[in-house]
């Protein structure tokens, strides 16, 4: 809790004339003298005038000089000045107490964040009105005026008015008032009343609870970063309350501030918490983040703390961050957001380790118990080292100059925690951070040092502790390749995470595929017991290194099996194994997108993907990695519906490369495919079973998932029943963000084009279909649709509209293009971020039957209308359709013949075709190109 500063003030503090502000009010006064009401009316008006010129003139500066935490204390200090004039106007001139009794006092003072002394331009303020024990309507009278007149202004105010006894007794019940309390800072009125407050809190609240106010907001913060999302790499990120945001440098000073009772972060030095590096760190972090969270307030009008998509690339550009090669400038600007969300997460280690040295943070439960269990042996040797010791369960060093003595030591520390299951000190992780010097080319070429991080690796537990590798700054100098992606982000709504965390993700998954047990992972948990035990860390080392090249000019996977040749020898791998691993990285996206791209029931399909794998062993490796890879993009992008496509795809293939008559084998796994569904589904008599399986083509029963094919078949059976010639169920994938509608219609060539048209006039957007046809001719579609509202029952009724549409339009009652040309939709405000190149590809080798049209561009609502209407109208038929969506990019591939069922040969009607779609695809780019 500190007195106003009467310190220097930012620069640009002398434009708010509060002596001009003052003489102005006393002008309206005396105007407005006799009428009240009047007076606070033009009050208000002359401070919002004057609050608006005061951040227009903050913003400007801000552009100028890019200094964030300067613009939050100027915003601060004007807003000080106006609650101190509203003060004086209350008290002066409408309830002027020429001898005011020991009652008629009080003391406004700022609390929390405002407290602080540093305000974001749409921050609220939170004020606590300090009054003697007997309260007085003169009291009440004064708060009144200075709260009405700051909503009159436009502002968010928190208010509270207690007692010096109030606030004492809440402070010790609740730990948010404590903390609230804590960061107060004195602005007007009596500051008796708010010295005796800060010398009661001190003496009554904070003494001897140091351990439990540390302990509180620990978990606090561990609380908010389950809120908004564990990890502190993802790619869309809450600059206030996310992981290493500003929220958790507060933290570190609440708790600095409690424990040491410090009032400025510069005192932490004194005490020896941090280092002149570490506190040049803390200052840097906060005025980052001070820059982003100003300008995200300015550029949205609003108190937004999320940097979405569609505003990062503004952002980066006002403060100053440019397009390098391979590297966009929001791009580069997010590095190095995730790059100071880093350094925030070492500050706290920090200070956490220096607490628990002065015993203010209790141990963990665990420790505590072992070392009754134990006493006097909370450190001991770490087994098969003498460098290191075990501290309390966490491997520590036993020397300061461990490192220097053998920086081999830097790559052998991670190990002998795993190893032994111990988590990391924060001073062996301070000092692992200090010596990262010491990783130079002799340690990366060290046997030793690339045998170690191989068992790490391969070993139990090897995402965590890569994780600390990474964070610490080990991961990125040992690998230096690695350390070119940490924290880049890849601008793009599909991937969730930035590169590096996503990469260790994948570790993570690999090992999780490797213990079995998980039923998303049947096939790759299945497939990598089998394959060759010397390829287990070649398969572990693929993973860690498929998206290595990312940010570079060229096409990523190419790069990256350049890097893993290089490397590969490095870490022990013969001439073949490096090979291998080259081509899994080359090949990487190749299964992922002939599974959601293609047609697997078309045999080139299969020959073409054959004939790049080239062999089983190849194959099984391949479908591992891309499992791991889809795995790690983000929530809910591994789904049930892709792990059969992908489980498809393989069974398709295997027959191919190891010689057997395919048709036989497919002929038995569509036997076994409907034996399972029979043996699951026990609801119908034997007659009716077969009946219904009979009206399933093979494709269905390879490429359906179980649970799916059950929903199916009550689905049909209901509709049938009730004689319904169109129906639609609706379903709810919470895991994709997705509302799936499953349509059964009479099928004809302009249904796709129908469904879709619908979609697109109630405002839906599709992100993936399904589509079947029965041997009797019904249409049995599953569309995902994005989700509009958080609440079923809204997404049902919406769902139940686009049915009614349906019908509609297959009735002849509404005329599609006049519906979606009604729905003047300008698509996603986060799409508008984004540009995507439209690419169109039109090849006969894909297909003996078809041509495939494949079609890549920026998604938004009525797309795939617009795609399906415009090939009808070049005289085409859609045999298939394979629909997805890769966060903002459209990726869908038809398989189509001229009206005569053939193949289109001739290449003038290519070109035609081609010409038409990629202008479709641009003039919808072109409407939403951003003006960056």
């Amino acid at each position: 809790m500190d007195k106003v500063a009467t310190a220097s003030k930012p620069a640009a503090d002398e434009r708010f004339d509060t002596q001009r502000i003052s003489a102005a009010i006393a002008g309206l006064a005396e105007q407005h003298a006799g009428n009240d009401q009047l007076f606070r009316t033009a009050l208000a008006q002359l401070m919002k005038a004057e609050l608006a010129t005061a951040r227009a003139e903050a913003e400007a500066q801000l552009l100028r000089d890019r200094h964030g935490r300067r613009c939050a204390e100027r915003l601060c200090h004007v807003q000080d000045e106006i609650i101190r004039l509203l003060f004086m106007a209350a008290t002066k001139y409408l309830y002027n107490s020429p001898t005011p009794s020991s009652s008629e006092r009080m003391s406004v003072v700022a609390t929390g964040g405002y407290g602080r002394g540093l305000m974001a331009p749409e921050s609220d303020i939170d004020l606590l009105f300090i009054l003697p024990y007997k309260q007085t309507a003169w009291g009440e009278q004064v708060a009144e005026v200075v709260l009405y007149s700051l909503w009159d202004i436009g502002l968010k105010v928190g208010h509270a008015t207690r007692s010096v006894d109030e606030c004492i007794r809440q402070a010790r019940a609740d730990m948010t008032i404590r903390t609230a309390i804590l960061e107060t800072r004195f602005l007007a009125g009596d500051d008796a009343l708010y010295a005796e407050l800060v010398s009661r809190f001190d003496k009554e609240v904070v003494e001897g609870t140091a351990a439990e106010f540390v302990t509180a907001k620990l978990a606090e913060r561990e609380e908010r970063h389950r809120r908004s999302g564990q990890s502190r790499y993802l790619v869309e990120p809450n600059v206030k309350d996310g992981k290493g945001g500003l929220r958790d440098l507060h933290t570190l000073f609440w708790i600095a501030k409690y424990v040491y009772r410090v009032r400025e972060t510069s005192e932490l030095l004194a005490r020896g918490v941090f280092d002149p590096v570490e506190f040049r760190t803390f200052r840097r972090c906060e005025d980052f983040l001070w820059s982003v969270r100003c300008n995200l307030h300015f550029v949205t009008r609003r108190p937004e703390e999320r940097l979405s998509f569609d505003l990062q690339r503004e952002i980066g550009v006002r403060l100053g961050y440019t397009s390098h090669p391979g590297m966009q400038d929001v791009e580069r600007f997010m590095k190095h957001y995730f790059l100071i969300a880093k350094e925030v997460g070492n500050l706290t280690a920090i200070l956490c380790a220096k607490l628990e040295d002065q015993q203010a943070k209790p141990a963990p439960a665990l420790t505590r118990m072992m070392a009754r269990l134990r006493p006097g042996t909370t450190r001991r040797r770490v087994p098969e080292s003498d460098d290191f010791v075990i501290d309390n369960n966490r491997i520590n060093c036993a020397m300061p100059d461990v490192f220097k003595h053998d920086p081999v030591n830097l790559i052998r520390i991670f190990r002998l925690a795993q190893k032994n299951n111990l988590a990391f000190h924060p001073d062996a992780m301070r000092s692992v951070t200090r010596s990262l010097a010491l990783i130079n080319p002799q340690l990366r070429d060290n046997p030793e040092a690339n045998k170690l991080f191989i068992e790490i690796l391969t070993s139990d537990n090897a995402e965590p502790v890569l994780r600390r590798m990474n964070e610490t700054g080990v991961l990125g100098r040992f690998i230096r390749a690695f350390g070119r992606i940490v924290s880049m982000m890849q601008f793009n709504m599909y991937h969730s995470y930035t590169v590096d965390e996503h990469l260790i993700r994948c570790v993570g998954n690999l090992q999780e595929i490797e213990r079995g047990g998980n039923d998303e992972f049947i096939l790759s948990s299945d497939l990598i017991r089998k394959i060759r035990p010397d390829h287990r860390a070649v398969l572990y080392v693929a993973v860690l290194l498929h998206d290595i090249a990312k940010g570079q000019p060229e096409d990523h996977s190419v790069a990256g099996a350049r890097i893993a040749r290089r490397l590969c020898p490095r870490l022990g791998f013969n001439a073949a194994d490096t090979e291998l691993i080259a081509w899994l990285i080359d090949k990487h996206l190749v299964m992922s997108t002939v599974a959601q791209s293609r047609d697997l029931s078309d045999r080139k399909t299969i020959e073409n993907f054959a004939a790049v794998v080239e062999s089983v062993e190849q194959m099984k490796l391949l479908t591992i990695l891309t499992t791991a890879d889809i795995r790690g993009v983000g929530p809910g992008v591994w789904n049930g519906w892709k792990a059969q496509l992908i489980r498809t795809l393989y069974y398709e293939t295997e027959p191919v490369l190891t010689g057997g008559f395919s048709e036989v084998n497919r002929a038995e796994r569509i036997r076994s495919a409907q034996a399972e569904f029979r043996a699951a589904f026990t609801e119908w008599p034997e007659d009716e079973l077969n009946a219904y399986v009979a009206r399933h083509y093979p494709a269905y029963w390879l490429k359906v998932e179980l649970p799916r094919k059950i929903r199916h078949a009550r689905f049909l059976r209901a509709s049938e029943q009730a004689g319904h010639k169109l129906a639609i169920n609706v379903g709810f994938d919470e895991a994709r963000g997705v509302t799936e509608l499953t349509i059964l219609a009479v099928d004809h060539p302009w249904l796709l084009s129908v469904i879709a048209g619908a979609c697109a006039s109630a405002g839906a957007n599709i992100v993936d279909a399904q589509i079947y046809t029965t041997t009797d001719g019904r249409a049995l579609d599953t569309i995902s649709i994005s989700r509009e509202y958080d609440r079923d029952e809204d997404e049902g009724r919406r769902a139940t509209r686009i049915g009614e549409m349906i019908e509609e339009v297959l009735e002849g009652k509404l005329r599609l293009p006049e519906a979606v040309a009604r729905r003047a939709t300008t698509g996603k405000t986060k799409l508008r971020a984004f540009v995507v190149e439209p690419e169109v590809s039109i090849n006969n080798n894909w297909s003996d039957r078809y041509t495939v049209i494949e079609v890549s561009g920026l998604d938004r609502p009525g797309l795939l209308y617009q795609l399906t209407t415009a090939i009808s109208k070049l005289n085409l038929n859609i045999a298939s359709a394979h629909v997805a969506t890769f966060g903002e990019r459209a990726r869908d591939v038809f398989y189509v013949t001229d009206l005569l069922g053939a193949q289109i040969t001739a290449p003038t009607r290519q070109a035609a075709i081609k010409r038409a779609l990629v202008h479709l695809l641009a003039n919808g780019d072109a409407e939403r190109k951003p003006a960056a």
